[in-house]
């Protein structure tokens, strides 16, 4: 049976503060930045502190863990996935400029990003003037 974790206790919240340094050096030892989306960003890091505290590791919180058949009371990800995984490293960010969780990416896919979600709020505001204009 899984175990509950009350994510308001002392315990989740230092967990927190270590998984959120932990994000920061992955970032800068592989050159990457945080995703554009900062509510995923914030998802994606509780996930890996949830996982860290429930199962011992920080597995993608993306991915399924599941105990482990050859080894009773651990626990291992359905795809082998710890953070930062090996699809990301290798294929993931190498080749779509982001990973599955969306929490890393490189620098120029987040410039990339945020320059298309300026252009989008640009034209919504327009279309809103233009709207008001109308009646």
């Amino acid at each position: 049976m899984l175990q509950q974790l009350d994510m308001n206790s002392q315990e989740f919240k230092d967990e927190m503060a270590k998984t959120e340094k932990f994000a920061d050096k992955v970032c800068e030892s592989r050159g990457w930045v945080y995703g554009p989306d900062d509510d995923v960003n914030e998802g994606v890091v509780m996930g890996l502190a949830r996982h860290k505290l429930l199962f011992g590791k920080r597995f993608c919180p993306c991915f399924m863990v599941e105990e482990d058949p050859e080894k009773p009371g651990k626990f291992k990800s359905t795809d082998g996935r710890i953070c930062p995984c090996k699809p990301a490293i290798e294929k993931e960010i190498p080749e779509k400029g982001i990973c599955h969780c969306q929490i890393f990416c490189t620098p120029e896919y987040r410039e990339e990003k945020l320059k298309e979600k300026e252009a989008k709020q640009q034209v919504k505001e327009e279309l809103h003037d233009i709207e008001k204009k109308i009646g």
